[in-house]
C-alpha cells in the first residue's frame, strides 16, 4: 500500500519594515537658509519612502534654532517623545552638528536612544550609533562639532564688538520707534504714550496707578497686552529715549546655554551720542531721577502714597529707613491699629535677622507716642487725637530705638519717650471680643 506524505507549504515570513523618521535644522531664520530646510525635507521624504524595507515615519525639522542645547527645538522634543512611544526604529540626520553640537547632550540623547532600540544614522560622518564603536567615534566627532560652535560663537561675538566700537548697532525692537531702512523713526502715538509714563511718575503715581490709566485709556503694548509695572519700570530705564544708545549692556558668557547676564564691567560698554530722535528731554529724564531718590529714600520699596511719616523713621540700631507694611486683613473695621500696619526695618525686611534685630513699630504704638510727646506742645492732652500736623510742622526724623523714640524736631531739641507694642495683648482682646459676639449671636437663634 503507498504511503502518502502531505507537505504544508506554509507561506514565507516577510521581515518587518523598519520605521524611519528624518531630523533636520537650520540655526538662522533666512530666506536662504529655509530654502535650505525645505530642500532637506524633501530629500529625506523621498530617500524614505523610495526604499521598501522602511516605513515613512515623518521628517522633524527646527528653524532658527541653535543646536547647542535640545531644549527649546520644539520638533526635537516631538521627535523623542515619538520615540518613546515607540514609533520610530530609525533617524537619519545630515550631520552630528545639526543633531546637536553640545557633546553632553548628543551622547546623552543617542544613549537613551541606544536603551530603546533606535538607530541614529549620521551621513556625512558615515556612522551609526548602534555599531560596536558607535560611542566612540560619536564623542570624539561630537567634541570637534562642539569647538566648531565655539569657534563661529566667538567670531560673531568679535565682529558686533568691533561694530559696538565703530558706533554701529543692529535694529532692535523699541516701543516708540520703528526702524526704516538703516534709521529710527519716532512713533507719534506711542512716543506719547512713553512721555505720559514719565510725567506721571513724576507727578507722583505708583506704577500700579500708571498701568490702571493707560489701560483705562485703551493704551496697550504691541502684543495687545496691557502694560504691567516690570514693563513700565524698563521704559523709565531705557537710556535709548534720550537720543543715545549705550552698546554692550549685555553679554552671552556660554555658547552652550546662550543665557544673556549684565554687563557690569566684565566687558567694555559704549555710549554712542545722537543715533536717533529723542522722545524725553533730560529736563524730565532728571526729574525721574530725583523721585526715584526721593522714593528710595523714603524707603519706599513698594511706594505707596507718602504719610506724614514717610522718610522720618529712622532705625536706631543700624541707620536704615523704616517702611510701613499694611495688615493683611481686608475688613479694617474689626481691627486695631497695630494690626491695620506696622513700620519695619528696610535693612531687616530685606536682609533679615542676623542683618538688624531691631523690633517692628506699630502704627498704634507710634500714634501714642506721638500724642504723648507731641501733643503737649501744640496744647492737647495725652488722651487727644493724633494729628498728622504735629510731625509735618515740627519733626525732622524719628530714631526708632527698642524702647524708646527720640523725635528730633526742627529747632534742634530732642524728645525722648518710651513706647511698648501692645499687639499680643490686642490680638486675644479682639479675639475674645468676636468669639463675644459670636456666642451672642448662637444665642440669640
Amino acid at each position: 500500500m503507498a504511503k502518502i506524505i502531505r507537505i504544508d507549504h506554509s507561506a514565507p515570513t516577510l521581515a518587518a519594515r523598519k520605521r524611519v523618521a528624518a531630523y533636520a535644522r537650520v540655526s538662522v531664520d533666512t530666506d536662504e537658509l529655509m530654502e535650505s530646510l525645505s530642500a532637506q525635507v524633501s530629500h529625506y521624504s523621498t530617500h524614505i519612502q523610495a526604499n521598501p524595507a522602511w516605513e515613512y515615519a515623518g521628517v522633524y525639522a527646527d528653524a532658527g534654532i541653535s543646536g547647542t542645547g535640545t531644549g527649546k527645538r520644539a520638533e526635537f522634543q516631538r521627535l523623542m517623545q515619538d520615540c518613546h512611544k515607540g514609533l520610530v526604529d530609525i533617524i537619519l540626520t545630515k550631520s552630528i552638528s545639526r543633531f546637536a553640537r553640545n557633546t553632553v547632550d548628543l551622547l546623552n540623547t543617542v544613549r537613551k536612544l541606544r536603551e530603546l532600540g533606535i538607530s541614529v544614522r549620521f551621513e556625512r560622518e558615515n556612522l551609526d550609533s548602534l555599531s560596536p564603536d558607535g560611542e566612540l567615534m560619536l564623542s570624539i566627532l561630537a567634541s570637534y562639532a562642539q569647538e566648531e560652535s565655539l569657534s563661529i560663537s566667538e567670531n560673531v561675538k568679535w565682529g558686533i564688538r568691533k561694530r559696538f566700537e565703530q558706533g554701529e548697532f543692529q535694529a532692535y525692537n523699541i516701543y516708540g520707534y520703528r526702524w526704516t531702512g538703516n534709521r529710527f523713526e519716532i512713533i507719534d502715538e506711542e512716543a506719547e504714550a512713553v512721555r505720559f509714563m514719565y510725567r506721571s511718575f513724576v507727578e507722583g503715581m505708583t506704577l500700579t496707578e500708571i498701568s490702571k490709566e493707560l489701560a483705562r485709556r485703551d493704551i496697550l503694548n504691541r502684543k495687545g497686552k496691557p502694560f504691567v509695572k516690570s514693563s513700565i519700570q524698563r521704559i523709565l530705564d531705557q537710556e535709548k529715549y534720550r537720543g543715545f544708545s549705550i552698546l554692550q549692556r549685555t553679554y552671552v558668557e556660554s555658547h552652550i546655554t546662550h543665557q544673556k547676564k549684565m554687563n557690569h564691567g566684565r566687558l567694555p560698554r559704549f555710549v554712542v551720542e545722537g543715533t536717533h530722535p529723542r522722545i524725553i528731554s533730560d529736563a524730565l529724564h532728571e526729574k525721574v531721577e530725583a523721585e526715584r531718590k526721593r522714593r528710595r529714600k523714603a524707603g519706599a520699596v513698594r511706594w505707596r502714597t507718602a504719610s506724614c511719616f514717610t522718610g522720618k523713621l529712622i532705625c536706631g540700631n543700624c541707620g536704615s529707613s523704616f517702611t510701613y507694611t499694611p495688615g493683611t486683613n481686608t475688613n479694617k473695621s474689626d481691627l486695631t491699629e497695630f494690626q491695620q500696619g506696622q513700620y519695619r526695618c528696610s535693612n531687616k525686611r530685606n536682609n533679615g535677622l542676623k542683618a538688624c534685630n531691631a523690633k517692628n513699630l506699630p502704627l498704634r504704638a507710634l500714634r501714642q507716642a506721638c500724642c504723648s510727646s507731641l501733643g503737649p506742645l501744640f496744647g492737647a492732652s495725652e488722651e487727644a487725637e493724633f494729628d498728622a500736623a504735629w510731625i509735618n510742622g515740627q519733626v525732622n526724623q524719628i530714631v526708632v530705638f527698642a524702647d524708646s523714640l527720640e523725635f528730633h524736631l526742627h529747632d534742634g531739641r530732642i524728645l525722648k519717650t518710651p513706647w511698648k507694642s501692645t499687639a499680643r495683648c490686642d490680638a486675644w482682646v479682639l479675639r475674645r471680643q468676636k468669639m463675644a459676639r459670636m456666642q451672642e449671636s448662637e444665642g440669640k437663634q
